[in-house]
């Protein structure tokens, strides 16, 4: 657990570092499974559920492959 938190802060680290949100939620899982996972959510004041807990599959937008590699490639950058 205590590497998974480590983990989890790292890329939190990294996330704020390409994309500067105001705040960042974290949301950890476990409960289907036999592992645990982190979600981070940049959230932006006046964006989309600021104030509120975020949606698992809110449907709003889908990037293509292009631009989730694009993101990710950010993300390992700054890690």
């Amino acid at each position: 657990m205590q590497c998974a938190l480590a983990e989890s802060a790292r890329a939190a680290k990294a996330i704020h570092a390409v994309f500067h949100p105001e705040k960042l939620n974290y949301g950890a899982y476990g409960d289907t499974g036999c592992h645990l996972h982190v979600h981070l959510v940049p959230k932006y004041r006046d964006g989309f559920e600021w104030g509120g807990v975020f949606a698992m599959n809110p449907g709003q937008k889908k990037l293509s492959e292009s631009e989730y590699a694009e993101m990710a490639e950010k993300i390992r950058a700054a890690l």
